[in-house]
């Protein structure tokens, strides 16, 4: 099972970008997506963005994630 976090991108620099979750920043890989640009929110696994997603889903998969902690005690 995979499991991928959304992030906002907040900077762009060829394949590469910066891209952040609550203050956290993570360095990613973006060459599977198509012309990524700042603002941009994707799913991110193992390092790499994998998809775009709009800000709705975006946090949609957030709650969930948080939920699923609550439910697993974390």
């Amino acid at each position: 099972m995979c499991l991928a976090v959304p992030l906002k991108i907040i900077e762009v620099n060829g394949n590469k970008a910066l891209a952040e979750k609550a203050g956290v920043k993570l360095e990613i890989d973006v060459r599977f997506i198509n012309k990524a640009k700042k603002g941009d929110y994707v799913l991110v696994h193992a390092g790499f963005a994998i998809q775009r997603v709009d800000v709705d889903s975006a946090r949609e998969i957030e709650e969930a994630g948080e939920r699923l902690g609550k439910y697993l005690g974390k």
